[in-house]
């Protein structure tokens, strides 16, 4: 097949502070010092201040008020509840340690401001939202070692051991990409042993993917099989992280049949993959599983970068008379309207967009670790300096985390799929029908009919639920549920039941905007997933009996789950 996108521009709606993954693949191309430097951004925003002088001076004076105040010990300024970074007594009670909080949050707080008083139009308002955030965070008193009483008592306690391992840990995350602390320990998790552990084979090896099929845990299982399609920026196994949390154990446990595809890591010589490529692969995998299954139709579950090549596939698979193969389609924190998609999409152009599918092009793959500084730079706090504290200021290795050890094993995306992703997120081809073509067959998302079921994170920084919530509005389905899941990108799907912190809201898209929806959308308590597996239980047919071994006569075990391609880098 051959992809062709069709170059149309953007349409821009409601404000989301969040980057879809395929528009930060441009943004890989230019390191975070070159973000930062001053540009006409910076221009325009000294000019927008430039002209509002009372404005300017108001907000002057006022910061100059608290500060005095700040300097006099008379100041009421406290961080905002759930600020983690000066939790510690000592920023509260040390005198010098409080005027040096009181001084930074008044600041930081008049920073923003400015911002918003500068009229700046909304690409410019991200691209300085972005830089004001690096600059905001990475200025926090907390992270300054003379500073930051964590690092102090750390010091006191090891006999100033804390110093020499924080030294050493700084020296070896800086030594390689992607250059930012460490957020969990090599070698914390072993796959097969601690993640990706639920039962299963290896049931076909092509040269782009693995197809695991993961051993029946009932009597009888649901006739039509659920095939899930991973990220291409990570390797598969978020979908059954450790036990207890695995999402693949609990569908099986629910009577599911259960698929999933392990990408192969792509290497310079796998420069051609693309969009094709991936779409040809899923319908590869679709054969398989329908071959053992003996149905024909099989559930699609798509996750992230994973969501967007499900989706094409069912556009694409519908646009050739094969629609009816997808029993019900499931889209997880993917966007697949790009419009107005906060900082990646205003930091994007088409000379941005053209420098990275060349970066990309010459050496045959975009590096998974790029992308990884690229993400942990959108949430510094989070993603850079908690553990800036924990492993240098403090001497701490950071504490083991599953899903931040499945993050850290990143992976490469392949030139072509790259460069194919970046166009159509600098064109938003899916949102308009007709414009992007496969093996010269324009696709229409609204031509998927199947039943839809589409789940956003409300803290997702990567895919805003906004435009998750969007782009369920381009399936053409008649029943298309959306799910707004408690916290972020990842957490929003690894979200097992019996988390009494755990909540959803849950309703049919048919609000004409994601605010509208929100307003009147249902809460329930706890995880999604049980609602899930009673809306694929309903589409997937009868029940039969289990089968006693994975694979078929065409299809023997290769090997056992989780496969070879996982453990490739």
């Amino acid at each position: 097949m051959t992809t062709t996108v069709t170059t149309t521009e953007p349409v821009h709606r409601s404000d989301e502070p969040a980057a879809p993954v395929d528009l930060l693949l441009a943004g890989s191309a230019r390191g975070l010092a070159r973000r930062m430097l001053p540009d006409r951004g910076w221009a325009r925003l000294a000019g927008g201040l430039a002209a509002r002088p009372g404005t300017l001076a108001h907000r002057g004076g006022t910061l100059a008020r608290e500060l005095a105040a700040v300097a006099a010990g008379r100041a009421d300024r406290a961080p905002a509840k759930g600020d983690k970074r000066f939790t510690d007594p000592a920023w509260q009670h040390n005198p010098w340690l409080r005027r040096s909080m009181q001084a930074y949050l008044a600041t930081a707080d008049t920073a923003y401001a400015l911002l918003a008083d500068a009229g700046l139009d909304w690409r410019d308002t991200e691209r300085m939202r972005f830089v004001l955030d690096n600059l905001v965070e990475g200025l926090a008193p907390s992270n300054n070692p003379v500073l930051n009483p964590l690092g102090w008592k750390a010091l006191i306690d090891t006999g100033g051991l804390s110093a020499l391992r924080g030294a050493r840990a700084f020296a070896c995350d800086m030594a390689t990409k992607p250059r930012v602390p460490a957020m969990v320990e090599p070698g914390a998790y072993t796959l097969g042993e601690t993640v990706a552990v639920t039962p299963g084979a290896v049931v076909l090896r092509t040269p782009v993917l693995e197809l695991i099929q993961y051993a029946p845990h009932t009597d009888t299982v649901h006739e039509v099989p659920l095939l899930m399609v991973p990220p291409v920026i990570n390797k598969y196994y978020i979908t059954d992280i450790a036990p207890g949390r695995s999402m693949i154990e609990y569908f099986v446990a629910q009577g599911q049949q259960v698929f999933t595809i392990s990408w192969r890591n792509p290497h310079a010589e796998h420069r051609d993959w693309d969009l094709d490529t991936y779409v040809t692969a899923i319908v590869d995998a679709m054969d398989a599983v329908q071959a053992i299954t003996g149905t024909g139709r099989t559930h699609l579950q798509g996750s992230c970068s994973g969501g967007i090549l499900a989706a094409t596939t069912a556009a694409y698979l519908a646009a050739t008379g094969h629609g009816d193969r997808v029993a019900g389609l499931t889209l997880a924190v993917t966007v697949l309207d790009q419009a107005r998609a906060g900082f990646a999409a205003a930091a994007l152009d088409e000379r941005t967009a053209a420098t990275a599918i060349e970066r990309s092009q010459s050496r045959g793959y975009l590096d998974g670790d790029e992308l990884a500084e690229v993400f942990a730079w959108l949430r510094p706090t989070d993603l850079v300096w908690r553990y800036w504290v924990n492993n240098y200021l403090q001497g701490r290795p950071p504490a083991p985390f599953d899903v931040l050890h499945w993050n850290a094993d990143t992976t490469r995306m392949a030139a072509g799929l790259h460069r194919d992703l970046v166009r159509i997120g600098v064109t938003n081809a899916l949102a308009a029908p007709g414009t992007m073509e496969l093996s010269g067959t324009p696709i229409d998302l609204g031509a998927v009919t199947a039943d839809a079921y589409v789940i956003g994170g409300i803290a997702d920084h990567i895919s805003p639920w906004q435009g998750c919530y969007r782009s369920a509005a381009l399936l053409g389905g008649a029943d298309t549920r959306f799910v707004l899941s408690t916290s972020g990108h990842v957490a929003a799907l690894v979200n097992p039941p019996g988390n009494p912190k755990a909540s959803f809201r849950i309703g049919t898209v048919d609000a004409d905007t994601p605010e509208q929806w929100l307003d009147r959308a249902e809460v329930t308590r706890d995880s999604w997933w049980p609602d899930y597996t009673a809306w694929l239980a309903a589409r997937s047919g009868p029940t039969v009996p289990a089968p006693t071994t994975v694979g078929g006569a065409a299809h023997s075990p290769l090997d056992a789950a989780p496969g070879t391609y996982v453990h490739h880098s």
